[in-house]
């Protein structure tokens, strides 16, 4: 009779450390490349701790959350995402930690002539053929700094059906990619990882809120050793930092 029990235990133990040993990081879209080769330099270092990144638009992320995905550690490309997990009593207000910082870009195929002025006099619109591409206004993080700038040098109501809204910031970039849109809004950080596109412009910092992305440990990973390890880790390590450098981020 106690063979049985045994087992039971033993699985038990085996699952509570497989689960210890496991970091579910949610993390912006933008963060992809970065993060990806961080979790496999820190995975290197810590054999016995599996990074599991998922990636996706802020707003996505975050409602996945509220949901009840099991997630140790959130990583936003805006404020508003954390501040609703707050609200929702996913994280705790004194977990959030302002991180990077990005720029809002117009990108181009390389091939193009694009021609970007960042003032309202410039005739955007008229400025190139078919359409623009963007996270979706009014939920993704890159999409909302789009409208906001759009909105602030008063070029948004001449766009009216020709804006793509997309599920979040790479699938923009994808898209510009392909020549689905001949310009994109994107953040200066996903531009340079392409070979595809340029920027053609930065919008002016003043014409958007600022772009800064807060991380923290959700409730679930406040009691997961290993995140709370893995947390300190991007937060503080050099080499972690210089990755994010590496890939265009400010922090």
């Amino acid at each position: 009779m106690r063979r049985p029990i045994n087992f039971v235990l033993a699985f038990t133990l085996f699952s509570t450390l497989s689960h210890a040993e496991t970091v579910k990081i949610y993390s912006a879209a933008s963060l992809t490349n970065a993060i990806t080769d961080i979790a496999k330099v820190y995975e290197k270092q810590n054999p016995e701790i599996k990074i599991v990144p998922v990636f996706g638009a802020s707003s996505a992320l975050a409602k996945q959350i509220e949901a009840g995905a099991p997630s140790d550690i959130f990583f936003s490309a805006d404020q508003d995402w954390m501040n609703y997990l707050v609200q929702k009593q996913k994280i705790q207000h004194n977990q959030v930690k302002p991180f990077l910082f990005n720029q809002l870009v117009l990108i181009s195929p390389v091939q193009s002539k694009q021609q970007f002025k960042a003032v309202p006099q410039f005739n955007f619109a008229q400025s190139f053929q078919g359409r623009l591409c963007t996270g979706q206004m009014e939920s993704v993080p890159a999409g909302k700094y789009a409208k906001q700038s759009l909105i602030k040098l008063n070029w948004l109501d001449s766009l009216n059906g020709r804006i793509v809204g997309t599920d979040d910031v790479r699938s923009a970039l994808a898209f510009v990619e392909r020549g689905e849109c001949q310009v994109g809004i994107v953040y200066k950080t996903d531009a340079l990882i392409s070979k595809k596109v340029k920027i053609s412009g930065v919008f002016p910092r003043i014409s958007h809120q600022p772009i800064v992305y807060p991380i923290a440990l959700t409730k679930q990973g406040q009691n997961n050793p290993s995140a709370v390890k893995f947390n300190q880790y991007l937060k503080e390590n050099p080499q972690a930092k210089k990755i994010l450098l590496q890939y265009g981020f400010t922090l």
